[in-house]
Parts: C-alpha cells; sequence; structure tokens
C-alpha cells in the first residue's frame, strides 16, 4: 500500500514538469575540461579508513552511523558527516592528544555514499531508479551506466533535469534516446551535486 502514494507523488511529478514550458538545453560535457573538483563531505553510511600513523592497533576501518557519527578507538560519538575528511582527520588528532604524543591521523574514504542533498537520484523510467553518489567530473553517461539504462517505455528526449542554481529550481531537457541509442556524444552533459533527473514514460 506504501508504494501507491510514492507512485501518486512522482506520476504527478511528471505532470509538473511537462506542464511547467520549455526547459533549457546543457552544454555538451567537455571531456578534455576538467571541472572544478568538488570538496568532498562525508555522509552516513561511508566508510571510513582512518590510519594513524605508528599507530596500528588504533588504525581502523570504521562505518558513519545513521546519526553521521562514528566511533574509532579511544575515540567515541564523533561528528563525522558534513565534514571534510581532512576536518575529520584534524578533529581526531585533538581527541587522540590526550592519549598519544603528537598523533598523526589520515582518513580515506573508502566506500562513498556522501550526504544525501548531494546524490543524484533519478526517477522514472530508468531501468533501476535510486540515488547514487556524486563524483567529480560525473556526467549523464556515468549515471545512466550506474543505474542500467532505460525502460523500454521510457521517453528519452524528454527527460528533465532539475538543479538548483543560485537558490533556484531550474530545469533542463535531457536527450537521452540520442545519447544511449545513436550514440549522439553532443547529448552528454555534466551533472552536479544534488540533481534529480526524471525520465518519462513515453506515450503510446
Amino acid at each position: 500500500m506504501a508504494a501507491r502514494p510514492l507512485v501518486c507523488f512522482f506520476f504527478g511529478l511528471f505532470i509538473l514538469i511537462g506542464c511547467s514550458g520549455p526547459t533549457t538545453q546543457l552544454p555538451p560535457a567537455d571531456p578534455a575540461t576538467r571541472t572544478e573538483a568538488e570538496t568532498y563531505i562525508i555522509g552516513p553510511l561511508d566508510t571510513l579508513d582512518v590510519f594513524v600513523w605508528r599507530n596500528p592497533d588504533i588504525s581502523t576501518t570504521a562505518i558513519v552511523r545513521p546519526d553521521g557519527r562514528v566511533t574509532l578507538p579511544l575515540v567515541e560519538d564523533l561528528d563525522a558527516a558534513g565534514r571534510t575528511p581532512g576536518a575529520l582527520a584534524r578533529e581526531i588528532e585533538g581527541r587522540l592528544g590526550q592519549f598519544i604524543l603528537d598523533p598523526f591521523v589520515t582518513v580515506r574514504v573508502s566506500d562513498f555514499v556522501g550526504p544525501f542533498d548531494r546524490q543524484i537520484r533519478i526517477v522514472g523510467e530508468a531501468a533501476q531508479p535510486q540515488a547514487i553518489p556524486f563524483r567529480d567530473n560525473m556526467t549523464v553517461l556515468d549515471v545512466m551506466i550506474a543505474v542500467g539504462g532505460l525502460t523500454e517505455f521510457a521517453a528519452g528526449n524528454r527527460t528533465t533535469l532539475v538543479r538548483r542554481v543560485d537558490g533556484e529550481q531550474r530545469q533542463f531537457r535531457l536527450r537521452l534516446d540520442d545519447l544511449l541509442r545513436d550514440g549522439d556524444i553532443s547529448a552528454n552533459v555534466a551533472v552536479r551535486p544534488g540533481d534529480v533527473i526524471i525520465v518519462p514514460e513515453t506515450f503510446f
């Protein structure tokens, strides 16, 4: 029963997007030009490798809990979500300084999930609708590979990308049929953290 309201929500969203007028075209992604690197922000369920130099006994791997905190040897309930790995490492050093002389800590994210507001969400007629973590230089093609492409009922060239720009929500048209079925690389565009991709169903 819980699935029915969710289906109705997305159906209403498709109608709203489709009736809101023409959308803007995004420029194609240029593989030769790297975008400005995003500073990775740790999110719940990320897996962290914490290395404490010269202290292998307290070096560990830990998963950030759903509440955004992590527990490490000698350090309990440390806020991790919403911070960069470097900032978290400095906080751990400060905590460990009570027990170890001049600790040096490195934090590496080995399994990415990321904060909810920085994930890419794909809904509608994707083969596997889901939220996926954003990675630097990710494009629509990368997203489509992650979700297994489109269903046979998808209207790929009527796909809408919803993005927040300067505090306002804007809509951009994607040409997924041209990209996936015709190999038109000009239809491949860059995605940003928080983008929502809505793939409507084709009309018969």
